[in-house]
C-alpha cells in the first residue's frame, strides 16, 4: 500500500503502515527451555525469515538467540541462548495421554505474556492436509497468534506437545487446535543439535487411510494398517516388491495402526538402513525388506 491510496491514511493512523519506506518484519511466538544450558524449542514458522531472534524469559531477562536449525516439514525449530542454570521443562510421553484428558497451553497470545489456557485432548494422530504426516494432538485449548511454539502440558506438569496451529474459518480460534507430539519434536531437536539439519527416510509410496469399507473389500478383519495407494516406480518400496493395495501392518518391528504411524516410522529411519516390513496382501501376511533413501524437500 502506497501513499495516495484511499486506505493509506486509515492504516497509518492505526499503526498498520509506515509513513515511508519498509518497516522491519516482526514475528511473535512462544517457546520453552528443554535444557539448563539454554536450548529452546519453538515452531519453525515463528523464526522463519527473521534476522534476529530475541528471547524474553519470565524473569524479564532478554537474550539474542542463535538458530541451531529448523525443520519446515514438522514445523520444529531449535534455538540457543547464552545462559546457564535455567529451569527446564519436564518432557512427557504423548502416547500415555488419552482423548478427554485435561491439558494446558502456555504462551503469549496477542502479546499477553505467560497466558495459560486449558482444555481437553480431542483426538490423537490427527493428519492435516499439508503433507507433513505429523500425527498431531488435537485439543480444544484456546490457541491464538503468539501461542505458536509454546508448550502443551499434561495434568502431571509434563510437556506433551508444541502448540503449532489452529483450524479456523475466521482467522481466530474456533475450538480446534493442534500440537506437535513432543517425542517427535525432541527427535528433531536432537538431529538439529548434532548436525544442524534433518535426515529423513522415504520409501516412495502414496498412502491412504484405511476405512471399514476398504478393509472389507480387501477381506481384512481389522481396520488397522496403512494402505498403499500407489508405488513410485524404481523407488525403495518398488524394489522391495511392495504393491498398490498392500496394507502395511508392521515396520521395523513397530506396529502400524494408521497412516501417520508408517509415515513417522519411515521418516525416522536412517537412509540406507535395511528394515523389515509386514504387509497384508490378498489375505496373507508377507514380509518385505526395504532400504529407504533420503527425503529431500
Amino acid at each position: 500500500m502506497r501513499q495516495g491510496d484511499p486506505l493509506f491514511e486509515f492504516f497509518r493512523r492505526f499503526g498498520g503502515v509506515p509513513d515511508e519506506g519498509e518497516a522491519p518484519q516482526q514475528s511473535l511466538g512462544s517457546g520453552f527451555i528443554i535444557s539448563n544450558d539454554g536450548y529452546i524449542l519453538t515452531n519453525a514458522h515463528v523464526i522463519d525469515q527473521t534476522d534476529v531472534v530475541t528471547v524474553k524469559l519470565t524473569d524479564k531477562r532478554q537474550f539474542k538467540a542463535k538458530v541451531i536449525g529448523a525443520d519446515v516439514y514438522t514445523d520444529v525449530a531449535l534455538i540457543k541462548i547464552d545462559a546457564k542454570d535455567l529451569p527446564a521443562v519436564k518432557i512427557g510421553n504423548p502416547a500415555s495421554v488419552e482423548a478427554g484428558e485435561w491439558v494446558a497451553a502456555i504462551g503469549a497470545p496477542f502479546g499477553f505474556e505467560n497466558s495459560v489456557t486449558v482444555g481437553v485432548v480431542s483426538a490423537k494422530g490427527r493428519l492435516l492436509p499439508n503433507g507433513s504426516y505429523v500425527p498431531f494432538i488435537q485439543t480444544d485449548v484456546a490457541v491464538n497468534p503468539g501461542n505458536s511454539g509454546g508448550p502443551l502440558f499434561s495434568t502431571s506438569g509434563e510437556v506433551i506437545g508444541i502448540n503449532s496451529q489452529i483450524y479456523s474459518q475466521t482467522g481466530g480460534y474456533m475450538g480446534i487446535s493442534f500440537a506437535i507430539p513432543i517425542d517427535i519434536a525432541m527427535d528433531i531437536s536432537k538431529q538439529l543439535r548434532e548436525s544442524g539439519k534433518i535426515t529423513r527416510g522415504r520409501i516412495g509410496v502414496q498412502l491412504q487411510e484405511l476405512t471399514q469399507d476398504i478393509a472389507s473389500s480387501l477381506g481384512l478383519k481389522d481396520v488397522q494398517g496403512a494402505l498403499v495407494a500407489a508405488v513410485q516406480r524404481g523407488g525403495p518400496a518398488d524394489k522391495a516388491g511392495v504393491k498398490p493395495g498392500d496394507v502395511v501392518v508392521e515396520y521395523n518391528g513397530q506396529p502400524v495402526q494408521m497412516t501417520a504411524d508408517l509415515a513417522r516410522l519411515v521418516g525416522s529411519t536412517k537412509p540406507g538402513t535395511t528394515v523389515v516390513a509386514k504387509v497384508l496382501r490378498e489375505g496373507k501376511q508377507v514380509e518385505v525388506r526395504i532400504v529407504p533413501d533420503a527425503l529431500t524437500r
